[in-house]
């Protein structure tokens, strides 16, 4: 029997994702917010906003679910890493887990409106894309990256 990986990649990971996630929108609020927005390079810009939405701002009006849902997927990945073969699928299992915490922890500890209703701090802006965050690229890059690992594996016929 094979021995699984150590959980310290998926905790690593999602710490790691987490910590940049959370000083970055931090460092944003404090320089940007209530500013003109910062030209970088191309369409590039560094512009805070406050997204109470789900992706491309949908749903703003569902925020507390928002949460919970996001919660919940929380729990879903931490309990779904348990069949990772391999450190690099803990790490991606990880890295989704730290994007997602990373958004909710918004919504949790952002919030002058009651529990679990903050917005979201994006600030990553191209003026031709939706503002995003680290949190939002970790999902954009981790999630497909664990499917494709899996699909690989020969995982989709389990």
């Amino acid at each position: 029997m094979v021995k699984p990986p150590s959980r310290r990649y998926l905790a690593l990971a999602s710490l790691l994702i987490v910590v940049l996630d959370q000083v970055t929108k931090i460092l944003a609020v404090e320089k940007l917010e209530g500013r003109e927005p910062v030209e970088l390079f191309w369409t590039l810009q560094l512009n805070t906003t406050r997204n109470k939405g789900a992706s491309f701002s949908l749903g703003t009006e569902y925020t507390s679910l928002l949460a919970v849902v996001a919660l919940v997927a929380a729990i879903g990945i931490v309990y779904f890493s348990r069949t990772a073969r391999s450190p690099l699928e803990l790490s991606l299992f990880g890295v989704v887990l730290g994007g997602v915490l990373g958004n909710v922890g918004d919504r949790i500890f952002r919030s002058s409106n009651g529990f679990l209703n903050g917005g979201v701090v994006d600030f990553i802006d191209f003026q031709w894309w939706p503002i995003f965050n680290v949190a939002d690229m970790a999902l954009v890059v981790g999630l497909p990256s664990l499917v494709i690992l899996m699909l690989r594996d020969g995982r989709e016929s389990e």
